[in-house]
């Protein structure tokens, strides 16, 4: 944390990324889609497991996300590979109904900003019954295809939904995503395990908790915004 972290007093608008931060990173959902791109590179660029994986992570580091680079390097389009990838099993998400009651206190507007799809966004929420709380979401495709961590997906973000970058929260899982938010105005937030259960990701994604751009860390988002609420 930082010496000095922002304030959440005059915050009017939470932006919310949506896998592993709406939901505790033990659940591993987002391990279904790893192995779904995993397999959709292997079948499309026609290598092994292990070299697919290989190719999965480089991508997934150097553009933001797989897609990004499967489809500048290989000419994949955007609905196929997001059709297959998100094609999982979500009900190891369980009802949240005490976080979805602190975000509907939270004052002003909830919105959620996400490398995923809609749809993905749409099963999620439903399945931890707080998709009424959010006023809207901003996925890969209104990005244009292009993923957090990039400075203009966040701009086109403020500008679809008239957002004052320095009257708003972003929570996050990647602390890299936080960089920007952080640079635009934002109060931020990064989401971490809460270190009761295992949980598959790579140190990279683990990493940034002290990092300037990181003014609060939390391992308890539903007890954080309930504190939040209560003061």
């Amino acid at each position: 944390m930082t010496k000095d972290p922002r304030s959440f007093d005059h915050v009017d608008t939470w932006v919310f990324d949506l896998d592993n931060t709406l939901y505790p990173h033990h659940v591993n959902l987002w391990q279904q889609v790893d192995a779904r791109i995993g397999e959709f590179v292997s079948n499309w660029l026609k290598v092994d497991a292990d070299e697919a994986r290989r190719i999965q992570k480089d991508y997934y580091r150097r553009y933001g996300t797989t897609m990004r680079g499967m489809m500048t390097e290989h000419g994949v389009h955007a609905d196929d590979f997001l059709a297959y990838v998100h094609k999982i099993d979500h009900s190891p998400l369980e009802p949240n109904p005490d976080m979805g009651a602190a975000i509907e206190k939270l004052p002003g507007r909830k919105l959620i900003l996400t490398n995923g799809s809609v749809d993905h966004v749409d099963a999620v929420l439903s399945r931890l019954g707080i998709a009424g709380h959010f006023h809207g979401v901003f996925d890969i495709i209104a990005a244009e295809l292009t993923p957090k961590p990039a400075r203009e997906t966040y701009d086109k973000f403020l500008e679809l939904h008239a957002v004052d970058p320095t009257r708003a929260a972003m929570f996050e899982d990647l602390a890299r995503n936080l960089v920007v938010p952080h640079d635009l105005g934002m109060t931020t937030v990064l989401v971490v395990p809460d270190g009761t259960k295992e949980v598959v990701r790579e140190d990279w994604e683990l990493s940034g908790r002290d990092d300037p751009h990181v003014d609060h860390v939390t391992d308890d988002l539903t007890g954080f915004l309930q504190r939040l609420v209560a003061t």
